[in-house]
């Protein structure tokens, strides 16, 4: 690849590109099942007042609106994976613009379902329950009572699904300014050629050896976001309004309370994190202080926390190798798990490398029926890249399994459930690494990027869900969210959460602008929660503990059927309690204790 510039799609090979035939065969195909639906769902009106004259015609409703958003749940995945791949594509912008329109016409058409059936009295929906006809819908349906205190009048709920696409504007203008507009320029690089900075390759110049580059790309990088600093503070200050308005509109105490409500999650386990992280600490700094040592620096900055601590461990992996590792590594569960998942990434779930416009970062995106997509930004050189393909393969074999035990309406897991399988791949594959070496040089390298894979996931996505539950708390107060607001009180964050001999640049601030998940809030804690969870069940499969790996794969093919908490207690852990964060936060120190003996 040429490092001079980014290819575009039609320069790299067929086979490093996800196949989304498995969706379309055809952008043409799309289109007639767009017209499908667009003539088909004013249909919904017949049933309008009829949802509590029998059984039967409830279940006509449920089963008719299921299969427009069977189609339109195809419709979107296939125009969302088009925009990923090319963010500035007008076409692409087209289409996802022309499926947001429908969605909320055919939101405003159904708007009555919901109100409807909360508006059953007890003893005639206790009845309707039981019925036979309803035998398939009776989980969806006790979750949609569930939230009776929480949904509106018909109209009102008209009225809020009219204003669903115009109150998420900011996360569109979002990435389009990080993705498309704004240009980090080149780089030297530590052979002297020239690369690009881009959102995607700023993390592969944070491991180089070079402090000098670190530092350049830190503030190269950060120099652009200043640039844009006052747009991005808007649309992050959008972000929180538009959450407390949907939280006040729907009778929340709070925009927390209305994002925990629908995982049946209280906010004592949000507090719990925060107050357990706040108080195990200590641990952390000394890593920092063991990391300063270690390079040789005479101070610690943010852009000295990535670089691998062992300099002599080659660390470039191929993506096929990627693949290798991740299915050895996955191998205790079972060959069901591992036959399917080799056909998905040796075959075109995975998206695989950078291309100009593609979306930054990764993910997993599945809709039913259909591969459980994978985009990726791969780089040789990033060996946390290895990890981002185990986690994102641990997202898409849970919607696999999900998918395949399930029914369309209790199959969509919470995103709570689904940092606890993507995790839990992370963490067998830092077991295989370890059972692989007996290399004091390699032991220390797995170890240092478990150490800081925990770092991440746990400290530092409970320091980002602290700024979300403080940032919405200044909006709830009625005082002003503006940029001098976001960047002193992360300030006060970085300040906690880290020693104080680390040096916090001033660009470090900015950081609270660019973090893609503050535009979609209180997400990043159930990365916390979820290393936590995955740490105690990988445990329990590793360990031969009998009836672990059944216990795990029925979790996973739970898909969306129970709410967290239960879904996680059947499989062996209780995330109610504090007991899964210490132990996470003990494993850390172990860990810690490991590599200082190893190192120093």
């Amino acid at each position: 690849m040429d490092e001079l510039k980014i290819p575009t799609r039609s320069e790299i090979p067929q086979s490093d590109k996800w196949d989304l035939t498995g969706l379309f065969a055809d952008v043409g195909k799309w289109q007639e099942a767009f017209i499908w639906v667009q003539t088909t769902y004013p249909r919904l009106k017949e049933w309008r007042g009829k949802l509590s004259a029998s059984p039967q015609s409830l279940v006509d409703c449920l089963e008719f609106e299921k299969a427009l958003e069977v189609k339109l749940e195809r419709l979107y995945h296939f125009a969302s994976l088009q925009l990923a791949e090319d963010s500035a594509n007008n076409e692409h912008l087209a289409r996802i613009g022309q499926i947001q329109n429908l969605m909320t016409k055919i939101a405003e058409a159904g708007a009555f379902v919901t109100p409807e059936i909360q508006a059953i009295d007890d003893e005639t929906f206790a009845k309707f329950i039981v019925a036979p006809a309803l035998a398939d819908w009776r989980i969806k349906l006790h979750k949609i009572r569930r939230m009776k205190p929480h949904v509106l009048s018909e109209p009102e709920e008209r009225i809020l699904a009219l204003g669903r696409v115009a109150l998420s504007g900011y996360d569109d203008m979002f990435s389009q300014l990080t993705d498309v507009d704004m240009k980090f320029g080149v780089l030297t690089d530590e052979t002297g050629r020239e690369r690009p900075l881009t959102q995607s390759s700023f993390s592969s110049f944070l491991v180089k050896r070079d402090p000098e580059l670190r530092k350049r790309a830190f503030h190269q990088f950060y120099a652009e976001f200043q640039d844009h600093q006052y747009t991005l503070a808007a649309a992050l200050a959008y972000s929180v309004k538009a959450d407390i308005f949907r939280a006040r509109a729907r009778r929340y105490s709070s925009a927390l309370e209305a994002a925990l409500f629908p995982d049946d999650v209280p906010v004592s386990v949000y507090d719990g994190l925060i107050t357990s992280v706040r108080a195990n600490l200590k641990p952390l700094f000394r890593y920092f202080e063991l990391r300063r040592r270690v390079l040789g620096l005479p101070e610690l900055h943010h852009y000295d926390t990535y670089v691998p601590l062992v300099s002599e461990v080659e660390t470039r992996v191929t993506f096929d190798q990627a693949v290798e590792h991740v299915l050895v590594a996955l191998a205790p569960l079972g060959k069901e798990y591992i036959d399917v998942l080799a056909r998905g990434l040796r075959g075109r779930w995975c998206d695989r490398y950078e291309t100009k416009g593609k979306r930054s970062g990764a993910f997993s995106s599945g809709s039913y029926g259909a591969p459980p997509y994978i985009l990726l930004n791969y780089q040789d050189d990033v060996f946390a890249d290895v990890y981002t393909l185990a986690h994102e393969a641990g997202h898409s074999m849970h919607t696999w399994f999900s998918q395949k035990s399930q029914s369309f309406q209790d199959y969509e897991y919470p995103i709570f459930l689904a940092e606890v399988a993507s995790t839990f791949n992370e963490e067998l594959l830092t077991h295989y690494f370890l059972e692989q070496t007996s290399d004091p040089k390699m032991r220390a390298y797995i170890i240092n990027r478990q150490i800081d894979d925990l770092r991440g996931t746990l400290f530092r996505q409970t320091m980002f869900a602290e700024f979300e539950k403080i940032i919405h708390a200044v909006e709830e107060s009625g005082d002003a969210l503006t940029l001098d607001v976001f960047k002193s009180q992360y300030r006060k964050l970085l300040e906690g959460y880290f020693a104080e001999n680390f040096v916090l640049d001033p660009q470090l601030d900015l950081e609270c602008l660019r973090i893609p998940h503050f535009y979609s809030a209180f997400y990043v804690y159930k990365y916390a929660t979820g290393i936590s969870a995955a740490v105690a069940l990988s445990e329990r499969v590793l360990s031969g503990k009998s009836g672990s790996v059944d216990a795990y794969l029925n979790f996973l093919r739970s898909g969306g059927s129970k709410f967290p908490l239960e879904a996680l207690k059947i499989a062996g852990v209780d995330m109610a309690t504090p007991a899964p964060i210490e132990s996470t936060l003990k494993l850390f120190e172990r860990r810690l204790d490991e590599l200082e003996s190893l190192l120093l």
